[in-house]
């Protein structure tokens, strides 16, 4: 059994704002439609809240987007590196099973890499402000998620498509 997973000890939520695109991830159910361009863009909201709007070019062809709301974990208020995020209804807000866990778990300290997860690790992205990433880096995050406790033979790399390079 790998130990607890931590999330980062602070995120600066201003920083992380604007748009992040995944390099690779767990496979998922809810992503089974995205064939490329997968991306998510974070944006403040006055009432303090996180819009999230998540996209991806799907095999088909047309863009798919999923739109979401992320607040601060309701089990680690003050720890801004644990978000919940949604994106069922607001009319099924109340109910805590529509809201998954969204941990930064390894963060660049320019904010240029992220890895995201949850504490059963059954997730993981990683992501990057730009569309590409280089392997040696790739290769670094790779292997240090794995003292991490995650099992990298499950990560998939992303595909990006040529408008987004």
């Amino acid at each position: 059994m790998p130990p607890a997973l931590q999330a980062v000890p602070e995120l600066d939520v201003d920083r992380y704002m604007g748009t992040w695109f995944e390099i690779a991830k767990f496979p998922n159910y809810f992503q089974r439609k995205c064939a490329s361009n997968t991306q998510a863009t974070y944006s403040k909201r006055a009432d303090g809240g996180i819009d999230v709007v998540n996209s991806c070019e799907t095999h088909a062809g047309p863009v798919d987007v999923a739109r979401g709301l992320a607040r601060p974990d309701r089990a680690a208020p003050s720890q801004s590196s644990k978000l919940q995020v949604r994106f069922a209804p607001a009319w099924l807000s109340w109910l805590p099973l529509v809201w998954g866990r969204y941990w930064v778990v390894l963060l660049d300290p320019d904010y240029g890499f992220a890895v995201v997860s949850e504490p059963r690790r059954k997730y993981l992205w990683i992501l990057s402000r730009s569309p590409h990433m280089d392997t040696a880096q790739y290769e670094e995050i790779v292997d240090k998620i794995s003292t991490m406790g995650f099992d990298t033979r499950r990560l998939v790399r992303s595909a990006q498509s040529s408008a987004a390079c």
